[in-house]
C-alpha cells in the first residue's frame, strides 16, 4: 500500500490559522479593546426572505408522501437549469440546459474537473492566487507555471506564447486581489487557448458585483470561449449560499479534446462520484433566480458594494493604492510605507485593532499588499476606515 506522496508537496496551510491565532492572542492581551475583521471572504447578511421561502416550502414537500423526493439527477434539476440558462440570456450567452451542472459550489467542481484530465498536463496559474487552484494540482503531482500578475499589469496577467499551457486558471473579478478583464483582454486568452489546444477554467464567483455592462459576466461572452473554455460559479457571494451551499459548472457540448466530448466525461463523472444537490437547497436556489429574489438579492449585493466604496474612499484619501473594489468585494491594497505583508497585519492590529489578510497569504507576488473584503457590518467598515484615518492620515 502506498499513499499519494503529492500531499507531502503541500504547503501547510498557515495563512488562516496563524491570524486566527494572532488575533487571539491580541483579545486576551487587549481585553478593552474591540476588534474589527475585515479579512473574511464569508458574507454577513442573511439570505433573502424570498429563499427562505423557497426553502421551507420544499422541505414541506419532502414530508408529504405525494411530493416526497428521494435520489435526483445528479446533474440537477431542470427547473433550476432552466433557471440559470435564462439568466445567462440576460448577459448575451446562448445555453443548453444540459450544458449547465449543479453543484455544492464553485470550490468542489474547481477541484472535481481534474479527473478529466490527464496527469501530464502543464497548468497555468496566477500569482497572487486564490489557493485551491495550486493545491489541487498539486495533489494530482501535476506541473503548475505561474503567471506574473503584478502591480504594473494590475494583476491581470495577458497571454505568454513562450509557455504552452495545457490548462489555465482565470478568475474574474478576482480573489484575492479584486482585477477584472475586460472582453478584450479574455479575447486574447480566448484566441491563445484554441491556437494552443489548451482549456480555460473560468472562476466567475463574483460576477455579481460588476456594474459595468461592458464588462464580462462570463467568458462564453467572448466568441469562441465554447471550444476552449469551462465555466464555474457559486451563489455563495451572489445569493449568501456560504452556509447553504449551491452552485454551478458550465461544459459546453462544443468543448471536445482527443474525440472526447467533455460535457460527456463530465456527466459520466458526476453520475459516478456525485449524488447531487438536496432537493431543498435546489428550490432555494431556483427562487435566487427569480423576479422577487433578485430584487432582494440586489439590496444585499449594494450593501456590500457601498461598504467597499467606504473603503475605498478613504484609501483614496489617505493616498494609499490599491486595486479591486469597485467590481469586486475585495480591496488589496499596497501596504504603507512599503511593509511586508505580514508586518502590516501586526501593525494594523496592533494600533488599530482591525483585521485584513497579509497577501503574501496568496504567493509570493502578494508579497506587500494587503486584502481587505467588504462582507462586514456597515457600522464597524465605517469604523475601521475612520480608525485607518487616525493611524494613517
Amino acid at each position: 500500500m502506498k499513499v499519494n506522496l503529492n500531499y507531502a508537496k503541500l504547503a501547510d496551510s498557515y495563512l488562516f490559522s496563524t491570524i486566527a491565532k494572532k488575533v487571539s492572542e491580541f483579545i486576551k492581551n487587549n481585553p478593552d479593546k474591540s476588534v474589527i475583521r475585515l479579512g473574511i471572504g464569508d458574507v454577513t447578511l442573511p439570505l433573502a426572505p424570498k429563499v427562505v421561502e423557497a426553502m421551507k416550502k420544499a422541505a414541506d414537500e419532502m414530508g408529504v408522501q405525494e411530493t416526497f423526493r428521494g435520489y435526483g439527477p445528479e446533474q440537477g434539476y431542470d427547473f433550476l437549469r432552466n433557471a440559470i440558462v435564462d439568466y445567462y440570456k440576460e448577459h448575451r450567452v446562448s445555453l443548453e440546459p444540459d450544458e449547465v451542472f449543479i453543484s455544492d459550489g464553485a470550490k468542489s467542481d474547481l477541484g472535481n474537473i481534474l479527473d478529466l484530465f490527464s496527469q501530464d498536463n502543464v497548468v497555468l496559474i496566477p500569482n497572487p492566487v486564490y489557493p485551491v487552484y495550486v493545491d489541487t494540482n498539486t495533489m494530482a503531482g501535476r506541473k503548475i507555471v505561474f503567471a506574473d500578475a503584478n502591480e504594473e499589469n494590475g494583476f491581470l496577467p495577458m497571454p505568454d506564447e513562450s509557455i504552452k499551457a495545457d490548462l489555465i486558471y482565470i478568475c474574474s473579478p478576482n480573489n484575492p486581489t479584486g482585477a477584472v478583464y475586460t472582453k478584450e483582454q479574455l479575447k486574447k486568452w480566448v484566441e491563445y487557448a484554441n491556437k494552443n489546444n489548451a482549456i480555460i477554467l473560468f472562476d466567475s464567483a463574483y460576477e455579481c458585483f460588476i456594474k459595468d455592462e461592458t464588462l464580462p459576466r462570463s467568458i462564453f461572452e467572448i466568441e469562441g470561449a465554447k471550444t476552449c473554455a469551462i465555466e464555474f460559479c457559486s451563489l455563495s457571494k451572489t445569493a449568501g449560499f456560504t452556509g447553504t451551499r449551491a452552485g454551478y459548472t458550465i461544459v459546453p457540448k462544443a468543448l471536445t479534446r482527443d474525440d472526447m466530448s467533455l460535457n460527456k466525461m463530465w456527466v459520466r463523472r458526476q453520475t459516478t462520484k456525485f449524488n447531487g444537490v438536496p432537493y431543498v437547497i435546489q428550490r432555494a436556489a431556483e427562487a435566487v433566480f427569480s423576479p422577487e429574489g433578485r430584487t432582494q438579492i440586489k439590496k444585499n449585493i449594494e450593501y456590500y458594494s457601498e461598504n467597499a466604496k467606504i473603503i475605498s474612499s478613504t484609501l483614496d484619501e489617505l493616498n494609499i493604492k490599491y486595486f479591486g473594489g469597485k467590481h469586486s468585494p475585495y480591496i488589496w491594497l499596497k501596504c504603507p510605507n512599503n511593509m511586508k505583508s505580514w508586518e502590516f497585519f501586526d501593525y494594523l492590529l496592533e494600533n488599530a485593532a482591525v483585521v485584513g489578510t497579509p497577501g503574501a497569504g496568496f504567493g509570493d507576488n502578494g508579497e506587500g499588499f494587503f486584502r481587505l473584503t467588504s462582507f462586514g457590518n456597515r457600522e464597524k467598515t465605517i469604523e475601521a476606515m475612520d480608525r485607518f484615518k487616525k493611524l494613517f492620515g
